[in-house]
């Protein structure tokens, strides 16, 4: 490819900024706020506000043919070996995929995945997973596609945006 055919990455803030633009023209209601930049977990835990949400953790992998893409998004303060959820998705051996995989289906790159990526994702080629525990919560915190801010996001409004997005998706019991 070259620079003519290849688009060029977004800057974080427009990735943020386009995350925003989408939620509005949707009406879906959210809030959010800015911090340091967060790309995992362990850093991110020191930003999180008390505000009654759970935080989300977002896994992108692909199959062993690499021709399938899956996002898992499960509660942050859990683990998951990915041999346990082979078992549990039925999709196959599993690994994360490539920065370029990445970018190419959620326009993302690590360190900022969230299932707001899928606004990218024109195809709805990537098929999103959720740990089932996340619909006992009021609401859910993500990146905007930055990893410097945080959306939260009302349960029923995440739902309506699954569903405008258009992406499939399920709920499963991943531990």
């Amino acid at each position: 490819m070259n620079a003519e055919t290849t688009p060029p990455a977004l800057t974080p803030d427009e990735r943020r900024q386009r995350v925003f633009e989408w939620l509005d023209a949707h009406s879906i209601r959210y809030t959010w706020y800015e911090h340091p930049e967060a790309p995992t977990i362990e850093i991110a835990r020191q930003y999180w506000r008390n505000d009654g949400s759970k935080h989300c953790k977002n896994l992108f992998f692909r199959n062993h043919k690499g021709n399938r893409h899956y996002l898992v998004s499960f509660d942050a303060e859990q683990s998951l070996a990915i041999h346990d959820l082979e078992h549990r998705l039925h999709q196959g051996k599993l690994s994360f995929a490539s920065e370029q995989r990445m970018e190419r289906w959620l326009g993302l790159r690590p360190g900022s995945v969230s299932p707001f990526g899928l606004i990218n994702d024109a195809e709805h080629h990537v098929h999103l997973f959720l740990d089932a525990r996340l619909q006992e919560y009021p609401s859910l915190s993500f990146h905007p596609n930055d990893n410097r801010a945080t959306v939260v996001i009302p349960r029923e409004e995440f739902l309506r945006y699954l569903t405008e997005v258009g992406n499939s998706y399920e709920f499963l019991e991943l531990y």
